[in-house]
């Protein structure tokens, strides 16, 4: 069907995505220069007219994460000055969505300062996926779409790894996600008890549940430095698992994390491409990269056409 009225825009922060999710829509990438000034301030132009348009801007908040950020903020603003009926921004990844709250005394609630700085630009509508937080919702005053990778990853589970699994959560903020894997697949849950030492610093300490002489898949939200990701597969394999896998939607891979999986217990490491890949990870044998392309391109679809998009929120089979 085709999407009159639409035009899909693109920073530089995961062009690969943005261009798979054209493809699916049929539609051509908006022209747009988004560069620098030699001083290093962000540069936007929008070279077509967007007047009156459903405007959708790709981009993730991945690394360089302040950069990013500031090319979406100033692609919105400049979209808004030029008449766009409605602006949707899409960030698969969310950046500071881990700064959520205040655990300790004088720190930032750096996700709301986002939420703030998205509508503040201008921009009607965020789609997201697998948010750190789902409270982080809460800090907008505007429709938020917050989908699931759970659509991509799941029938990759089913199709490779058989009936002899075991889902695991690696604390005790990510058991709902696990348990929702767990029902679906018909597998066991389990928990890994851990002590966080510091920020990026992770101990585990014991596993709820059992795992003896099955696969066990680590599930989680995102994967930073992979230090927790290798502590969790080193606890599993004492506790005696057959083979240990896991499977992320956000690979951040920031630090020493593609030394620390292949230096690991784990197999493979499966992750979306909300997130490009750097060239260090591109070449570990271990992470492999399913697309969640298509799930934004319905979604995107879905909201251009005043649909409802809840259908995205459950299991392809």
């Amino acid at each position: 069907m085709a999407m009159y009225g639409v035009k899909i825009f693109a920073g530089n922060s995961n062009p690969q995505l943005a261009e798979s999710i054209c493809r699916n829509l049929g539609l051509s990438l908006g022209k747009a220069l988004v560069s620098t000034f030699s001083d290093g301030e962000i540069r936007v132009e929008i070279q077509e007219n967007v007047r009156g348009a459903d405007v959708f801007v790709i981009q993730s908040g991945c690394h360089p994460v302040n950069d990013h950020l500031m090319e979406l903020l100033v692609m919105i603003d400049a979209l808004k000055r030029a008449s766009a009926r409605r602006i949707t921004a899409v960030m698969p990844y969310y950046s500071y969505a881990r700064q959520d709250r205040k655990n300790k005394p004088r720190v930032p609630i750096t996700a709301r300062l986002v939420a703030d700085l998205l509508s503040r630009a201008g921009a009607n509508r965020i789609l997201t996926m697998d948010l750190h937080a789902g409270q982080i919702q809460g800090f907008f005053d505007i429709p938020v779409d917050n989908l699931y990778a759970s659509p991509v990853l799941l029938p990759y589970i089913k199709e490779r790894f058989g009936n002899n699994i075991v889902i695991v959560s690696p604390d005790a903020g990510g058991v709902p996600r696990a348990r929702a894997y767990a029902a679906r697949l018909n597998a066991g849950l389990a928990l890994i008890d851990k002590r966080r030492i510091d920020a990026n610093q992770a101990e585990a300490m014991n596993i709820i549940g059992d795992v003896e002489g099955k696969t066990a898949i680590i599930l989680d939200d995102m994967v930073d430095t992979a230090g927790t990701l290798k502590e969790a597969a080193k606890a599993l394999k004492n506790k005696g698992a057959k083979s240990i896998h896991a499977c992320v939607t956000h690979a951040v891979l920031s630090g020493n994390a593609v030394n620390n999986i292949q230096d690991s217990c784990i197999e493979t490491l499966v992750v979306t491409d909300t997130i490009p890949l750097r060239p260090q990870a591109a070449l570990c044998p271990k992470i492999k990269v399913v697309s969640a392309a298509r799930l934004f391109s319905e979604a995107i679809k879905g909201i251009h056409n005043e649909d409802s998009i809840s259908s995205l929120f459950e299991i392809q089979h």
